[in-house]
């Protein structure tokens, strides 16, 4: 039972290093925490921004594994919520403008006005589907 539960720990990790390994890749390939800075104007803290990245990752993955929890009720859920989708938007909406996915499809359709619509659309629509998402518990 022992070398089992090795073995599960082992493939684990291995697992977790690989995916880590990868997003980690994506991140540095694509720029990503460069055009923040460079957004933000805020450059001079860009290792900052990496620790916090890799910091991050281990403790997310410390705490999903040993199933961690923070007494912070629902007003602690309301910010934690807020600040996770505001990442999550952050980074769709990074790699949408990192692979040119905004001006192709602006092209495709023809659009000249109404950029700052299309985009509040994309952000409205993504917050609406994510509120669903967690109501109805799908």
């Amino acid at each position: 039972m022992a070398a089992r539960q090795i073995l599960m720990a082992l493939a684990g990790f291995s697992a977790g290093t690989a995916v880590a390994g990868g997003i980690f890749t994506l991140i540095v390939g694509m720029k990503i925490v460069p055009r923040f800075a460079q957004c933000t104007r805020t450059a001079h803290r860009i290792r900052g921004y990496e620790n916090c990245i890799v910091w991050g990752g281990i403790l997310g993955n410390i705490w999903n594994v040993f199933g961690l929890g923070l007494p912070l009720g629902t007003p602690g859920l309301a910010i934690f919520g807020l600040v996770s989708g505001v990442y999550v938007g952050a980074w769709a909406m990074a790699l949408a403008e990192i692979v040119d996915a905004i001006p192709i499809f602006m092209r495709r359709i023809s659009l000249k006005r109404g950029v700052g619509l299309l985009i509040a659309g994309l952000a409205f629509g993504r917050t609406l589907g994510g509120l669903l998402h967690f109501y109805f518990r799908w």
